[in-house]
């Protein structure tokens, strides 16, 4: 395959470092296009949060660490709240670090949700794309992406249109989907083990919904991610029978999938318009057949009855029915969708098609 060599520089997400699991699927989703355009030939330098590391597979990018305060994700603001900045924010310093060395590069893609480099990219003579990791959440948000979309549509991408519908577009939004090294996820057959379910422990992922399947069948519900609210955390806990939450904590993917594999069947019950679902792609990436709302990215990734089922969301009744039928599902479904669907290096051509019209 012939590509135009490019050089890359993307711009992390400011909520934390990679590698602390703060950042969320953003991090994941860093790390898969770092190793996919590398793996194409292009270059690539990553500019990030202070502490960030990089697996063995991306060595040849350079990583910049820029120090400064983390920005307060939108997430756990209201959807009226004004954009603030922290004295000594590392979200201004990232970009200017990216800007001051532009010249040399063919294209910035910034992967954080947040005002600042929206609003800059009209005034910059650098081109710089945006690759949206959330869906509408705040109202400041979806009025920067709409203003970017009437005058540079182009620079916009979206994990799935159900996030893009979120979003007031000028024209068809362009969906990349997400991909992942499918190489670091082992197959597992086995059917008996427990349930699972993996996120950011905080309201909006709805863990509590996934604890009442688990408690009503008398089962173990293993939990996987960072606990950002802890009173939510203490909450459910307190309001089912001891036992039922096996805490896993955030794990690095090679022991995360290890773990994950093992489980008869993954619970994903978010509670808000998910960009695309990270973790439901990482259970098929294992065979771990998948129950979901039909909310948001996830909607868009599972087969329903073939990969997993798909519930109306915020039904826990048939949250519970469909997790009855999981022995209905062929784990290896589930593996050759995720192999079909979201290969890190298909997910790198699609980065590189929706970037190579603007620079050329």
């Amino acid at each position: 395959m012939n590509l135009k060599h490019l050089k890359f520089i993307l711009i992390s997400t400011p909520i934390g470092f990679i590698g602390s699991g703060r950042g969320g699927g953003v991090e994941l989703t860093l790390v898969s296009i770092v190793k996919g355009l590398l793996e194409l030939g292009h270059e690539v330098t990553l500019v990030a949060p202070e502490g960030s590391i990089l697996p063995d597979a991306c060595q040849r990018a350079q990583l910049i660490n820029v120090s400064g305060i983390d920005q307060v994700s939108w997430q756990h603001k209201n959807k009226n709240h004004p954009m603030t900045i922290p004295m000594d924010g590392v979200l201004p310093k990232m970009l200017d670090r990216a800007l001051h060395i532009a010249k040399d590069y063919d294209a910035i893609i910034n992967f954080s949700y947040d005002w600042l480099p929206l609003w800059i990219t009209p005034h910059l003579e650098e081109k710089i794309f945006h690759l949206i990791s959330m869906g509408g959440v705040s109202e400041l948000m979806k009025d920067a992406i709409s203003n970017l979309s009437k005058s540079h549509h182009r620079r916009l991408a979206f994990h799935s249109y159900s996030q893009a519908s979120d979003y007031c577009l000028k024209s068809e939004p362009i969906v990349l989907g997400n991909g992942f090294d499918l190489k670091d996820y082992q197959l597992q057959l086995g059917t008996e083990g427990p349930l699972g379910w993996a996120g950011r422990v905080a309201p909006e992922k709805g863990l509590e919904d996934a604890v009442e399947v688990a408690a009503s069948i008398g089962d173990t519900l293993l939990v996987w991610g960072i606990i950002e609210d802890k009173k939510y955390a203490s909450n459910i806990e307190s309001s089912f029978p001891p036992g039922t939450i096996d805490w896993r904590g955030f794990l690095d993917t090679q022991e995360f999938q290890k773990q994950l594999g093992v489980c008869r069947a993954f619970i994903n019950t978010p509670k808000w318009n998910e960009a695309y679902g990270n973790v439901v792609m990482e259970a098929m990436a294992c065979g771990v057949p998948v129950v979901a709302y039909d909310r948001g990215g996830p909607g868009e990734l599972i087969k329903s009855g073939i990969t997993g089922w798909l519930v109306p969301p915020d039904d826990i009744d048939q949250l519970k029915i469909a997790v009855s039928k999981i022995d209905q599902i062929d784990r290896n479904d589930c593996r050759n969708w995720a192999l079909q669907s979201s290969s890190h290096k298909e997910f790198a051509l699609r980065i590189h098609s929706w970037i190579i019209p603007e620079i050329e």
